[in-house]
């Protein structure tokens, strides 16, 4: 129990979300076994998953991404991603999207902070290319309840913050397993 009765009827508003947490890592770090089977690759994208459930939870509930999480996570995986498969593809990733997101923040300093930006970070180390792919996914996840909210509050819902990461997190996930597909399907098409 908190000594703070607004952190405590927060909590109470998500029930059983431990349990839900543990549940999906679980699954996904389950998931990239199959996907992956006894390659390095695996263990990577497993501690992938686990980072950014555990910051779509951090995000959802307290409306910050830490630093001492998403930073460090992030050299990992491009470390990892670099040296499993030795390509520039994964720096110029990182540095693509969190660039992108950047902009976005400078431009509009109300609708995207810097965690999202060290998120985008994260997310380009690991899926490459595959980021486009994960990026335009959290967006549209995104827009799902935010057009809910502007339809029940009209222009007050404007002013109402919606935690981004963890719809850029489903992106991010989705990105793993399919994101490569999605992009080259895309390109492909043109």
């Amino acid at each position: 129990m908190s000594w703070y009765p607004e952190e405590a009827a927060r909590r109470r508003t998500i029930p059983h979300r431990r349990e839900l947490l543990v549940v999906s890592t679980a699954v996904a770090v389950a998931a990239c076994g199959l996907v992956w089977g006894l390659h390095p690759r695996a263990l990577v994208a497993a501690f992938f998953c686990a980072v950014l459930i555990l910051l779509a939870a951090i995000d959802a509930e307290f409306h910050i991404v830490p630093n001492r999480i998403v930073l460090p996570a992030a050299l990992v995986v491009v470390v990892a991603q670099t040296a499993i498969d030795p390509s520039v593809e994964w720096i110029v990733a990182a540095l693509a999207a969190a660039a992108f997101y950047f902009i976005a923040a400078l431009a509009y300093p109300g609708g995207l902070g810097m965690g999202d930006v060290k998120l985008a970070l994260l997310l380009g180390a690991m899926l490459g290319r595959g980021v486009a792919a994960a990026l335009a996914i959290g967006m549209v996840a995104a827009l799902i309840p935010s057009i809910v909210i502007l339809a029940r509050k009209g222009a007050a819902g404007r002013k109402m913050a919606i935690p981004l990461v963890p719809f850029l997190a489903l992106g991010g996930l989705i990105g793993l397993f399919v994101g490569r597909a999605i992009v080259d399907a895309y390109v492909g098409s043109l």
